[in-house]
C-alpha cells in the first residue's frame, strides 16, 4: 500500500517516457509559467449570472464564489470538475495542466482554465427512510446512522449540509446550513419509518432541481437501497433530468448489508428473490457516473469509515477545468464530455508508484451537459 504523498504526478525528468513520478515535488507544464499552473477558472461574464433576486436566500451565490469551481455551463464556457483516483480510491494530486485533455463529442477542446485545491462544499444527504427494510434491519439501520454521523463530523466549518429523507415523498428535515448540530438533530429523529415506499427517482430529481442554482462545490449524497416503488418519473427521464441539472450524485447502497442481514428470516427469502437488486444497483451506478459522482456498495459495517473517507476526498479535492466549446450551436442538445490524461505524445499517461510500478487510476467527471437553446 502506498500513500497519496508517494504518488508522483510530475512530468519533469520523466517526460520522455511519458509517465508521472516525483514524490513531494510539484511539476510544471513545460508550456506554462509557475503562476499559470494553478490559475483559477475564469469568472463567467456578469450577463451569464442568474438573477439573484429570484433565488431563495439559502441558495444565493456566496460573495466569495469567484474562488470556487462550478458545474454550470453557458454559451461560451463549460466548466468541469475532475477527480483522479488511484487504485485505492485516493486522490492523485499535482498533475500538470498539460496532461489533461477534454473531448466534447470526440472533438478535442482547448483548456482555458485550470485549478486545483480544496473549497467549501454544499452537500445534501438524501436518506431513504422507508419501512421496507428498516422493520427487519433495525440494528443495521443504527449502524448506518452512526457512520453518517461520522461523515458529518468530518465536514469543515464552511461546508453547508442539508438532511433530506424520502419514502413516498421528499421531506427536508434540516435545510442547508454550516451548523452541523442542526443536521445531527435532524438525523436523531430518524427512528421509526411511517411508510414502506421508496420514491428515489422523484427525490433525487427534486433535490437536484433545488440545488442547480447553488454555485461552487456541491453534491447529493444518496444513502439507500436504490429500489424505486412508484415515482412519477421513469428511470430514463430521471437520467436526463439529473444530467440537465448538473449536480454530482454520490450513492451509498445499504442493499448489500440489508440483504445479508435479513436472509434466513421467516417470509423474507421469497421477497428477496423477487426483488430486482441488479436494477437497483445499476440505477445507482448510472446516476453517479453520468453526473460526475461515484457509487459505493459496502458489504460490511466495517467498510463505512473507508467509504466515507474516500467520499470526502473525492468531494473536496478536485481539478477544475474549463474550455470554450468549438461547437457553438444553440440547439439544446446533450454534448458528451470525456476527460483523459495523456503524455506529450498524446498517449495514455502512465502513473507510477514509488517503486516505479504502473498503477491503475480512474478519472471522475460528469458525462456531459445540455447546450443552450436559442430562444425564438
Amino acid at each position: 500500500m502506498f500513500r497519496k504523498s508517494s504518488l508522483l504526478c510530475v512530468l519533469a525528468s520523466s517526460m520522455i517516457a511519458g509517465s508521472v513520478y516525483c514524490p513531494r515535488l510539484r511539476a510544471q507544464d513545460p508550456q506554462q509559467t509557475p503562476s499559470e499552473t494553478v490559475a483559477k477558472p475564469k469568472k463567467p461574464a456578469a450577463a451569464d449570472e442568474p438573477d439573484q433576486e429570484k433565488i431563495p436566500s439559502q441558495y444565493k451565490k456566496p460573495k466569495d464564489v469567484e474562488d470556487r469551481p462550478t458545474f454550470r455551463s453557458d454559451a461560451t464556457t463549460v466548466s468541469v470538475d475532475v477527480a483522479v483516483l488511484d487504485d485505492k480510491g485516493h486522490f492523485i494530486p499535482k498533475i500538470p495542466r498539460g496532461n489533461f485533455r477534454i473531448l466534447e463529442d470526440t472533438v478535442p477542446q482547448q483548456i482555458t482554465g485550470f485549478g486545483i485545491g480544496e473549497a467549501p462544499i454544499t452537500i445534501c444527504m438524501l436518506i431513504e427512510f422507508s419501512g421496507k427494510f428498516q422493520a427487519y434491519w433495525s440494528s443495521g439501520w443504527r449502524e448506518t446512522l452512526m457512520a453518517s454521523y461520522g461523515f458529518l463530523q468530518g465536514l469543515k466549518p464552511d461546508d453547508n449540509v442539508a438532511i433530506v429523507t424520502y419514502d413516498f415523498k421528499t421531506t427536508i428535515l434540516s435545510d442547508f446550513s454550516p451548523d452541523k448540530s442542526k443536521a445531527q438533530e435532524a438525523m436523531a429523529r430518524l427512528r421509526i419509518p411511517g411508510f414502506s415506499e421508496s420514491n428515489v427517482f422523484d427525490a433525487m430529481t427534486d433535490m437536484a432541481d433545488r440545488m442547480q442554482n447553488i454555485e461552487g462545490r456541491k453534491a447529493i449524497l444518496m444513502i439507500g437501497t436504490g429500489l424505486d416503488t412508484f415515482s412519477k418519473l421513469t428511470f430514463d427521464k430521471t437520467r436526463k433530468k439529473l444530467q440537465e441539472d448538473g449536480v454530482p450524485i454520490y450513492t451509498i447502497s445499504i442493499l448489500q448489508i440489508a440483504r445479508m442481514s435479513i436472509e434466513g428470516r421467516p417470509g423474507m427469502n421469497a421477497q428477496l428473490q423477487t426483488m430486482d437488486f441488479l436494477q437497483a444497483d445499476n440505477a445507482m451506478k448510472t446516476f453517479a457516473k453520468e453526473t460526475g459522482g461515484q457509487s459505493y456498495f459496502p458489504r460490511f459495517y466495517g467498510e463505512y469509515p473507508t467509504v466515507f473517507q474516500q467520499l470526502t476526498e473525492a468531494l473536496r479535492n478536485q481539478y477544475s477545468l474549463s474550455y470554450h466549446p468549438t461547437n457553438m450551436a444553440r440547439d439544446g442538445k446533450f454534448r458528451h464530455i470525456k476527460v483523459e490524461l495523456i503524455n506529450p505524445e498524446g498517449e495514455p499517461l502512465r502513473i507510477s508508484n514509488e517503486k516505479g510500478k504502473a498503477i491503475k487510476y480512474q478519472i471522475i467527471a460528469k458525462a456531459g451537459y445540455n447546450a443552450p437553446r436559442e430562444v425564438e
